[in-house]
C-alpha cells in the first residue's frame, strides 16, 4: 500500500490510499475542478477511484464530495451524523458506516475511529493489507486511549501537527476561534503530536507525514522542533503541504 497527500490545511484535505487494484479517496476539500488537477499531477485521475471516506463534514474536508459523487458513480462511505451534516442531496451511493465496526472496500480492510472533535461524528480511518497498515489522523484535539490503542501497529502515517500554542495564543484568530482550536475537541498541536508518537511508538514505521498544518498558527521549524527528535529511526518524514500535491509513502 501507499499514501500521498493532495493538499492539507484548513483550505483544503484529500489524500490517496492505494494498493495494486485499490485506489481511495480520503476526504474531498477540493472542488471537483481543483481534484481532477492535482491528480493529474501524480499520475491519477478520479474515474479511477474505486472509493471515497470522509472523515467528516466540516468544509476543508467535503467540500467537493456531493459534487464528485454525482459526477462518479462513487460508493461514499461515511458514518451516519456525517451524512447527516453533510447535506450532500440525493447520493446514490452512500455507504453508511458504523463508527465501531471495520469494512473493506477492493483489497483494503478499513478501521475507523471515533476522535474528539467539533463535527456530529467524526471519524479518522486505518487501512490495512497484507499485514501492512497505514494510518491518516487528523483533526482532533485530544488524544484517547483508543486513538492510542488503534495507531499503534502502523508501518506509514499521516498524523496532524496543527498548531504552536504561544502562535495560535498570540495570532490573528479571533478568540473564540482560538478557544476552538486549542479545545479537547479542537486539533493537535505540535507538542501533542510528538506526544503520540511517542505513545504508540515509530520503531515499526517506514514513513510518516505530518500534515494539516495552520498557515497562520504554525512554522516548519516549530513542528521539526517538536517531533524530529522522535523520528530519528523512522526512514521517511513528509510534511504535506496546502499547495501542492506531495510525495508516495510507501509501505513495502
Amino acid at each position: 500500500m501507499r499514501l500521498l497527500s493532495l493538499g492539507s490545511g484548513s483550505k483544503g484535505n484529500a489524500t490517496l490510499v492505494e494498493s495494486a487494484d485499490t485506489c481511495l479517496l480520503i476526504d474531498c476539500g477540493f472542488s471537483l475542478v481543483e481534484l481532477t488537477r492535482r491528480m493529474a499531477a501524480v499520475g491519477r485521475h478520479p474515474d479511477q477511484l474505486t472509493a471515497v471516506l470522509v472523515t467528516h463534514e466540516h468544509s476543508d474536508h467535503c467540500r467537493g464530495v456531493a459534487v464528485l459523487g454525482r459526477r462518479y458513480p462513487l460508493p461514499l462511505y461515511m458514518t451516519s451524523g456525517t451524512a447527516r451534516a453533510a447535506e450532500l442531496g440525493d447520493q446514490a451511493c452512500l455507504q453508511v458506516i458504523d463508527s465501531h465496526r471495520d469494512f473493506e472496500v477492493g483489497g483494503i480492510a478499513v478501521t475507523p475511529v471515533p476522535v474528539p472533535h467539533d463535527a456530529r461524528e467524526p471519524v479518522q480511518f486505518v487501512f490495512r493489507r497484507q499485514r501492512k497498515t497505514l494510518g491518516v489522523l487528523t483533526d482532533l484535539g485530544s488524544v484517547t486511549a483508543h486513538v492510542v490503542e488503534s495507531y499503534k501497529d502502523c508501518d506509514g502515517l499521516l498524523l496532524e501537527a496543527n498548531h504552536d500554542l504561544e502562535m495560535l495564543a498570540q495570532g490573528p484568530y479571533p478568540y473564540v476561534l482560538k478557544q476552538r482550536v486549542g479545545s479537547d475537541w479542537g486539533h493537535l498541536n505540535n507538542g501533542q503530536a510528538a506526544r503520540l508518537l511517542d505513545a504508540v511508538g515509530v520503531e515499526r514505521l517506514q514513513g510518516i507525514v505530518i500534515g494539516h498544518m495552520s498557515e497562520q498558527n504554525n512554522r516548519l521549524d516549530q513542528v521539526r522542533a517538536e517531533v524530529e527528535p522522535l523520528l530519528e529511526v523512522v526512514p521517511a518524514v513528509q510534511y504535506a503541504e496546502q499547495g501542492t500535491p506531495g510525495d508516495w509513502l510507501s509501505v513495502e
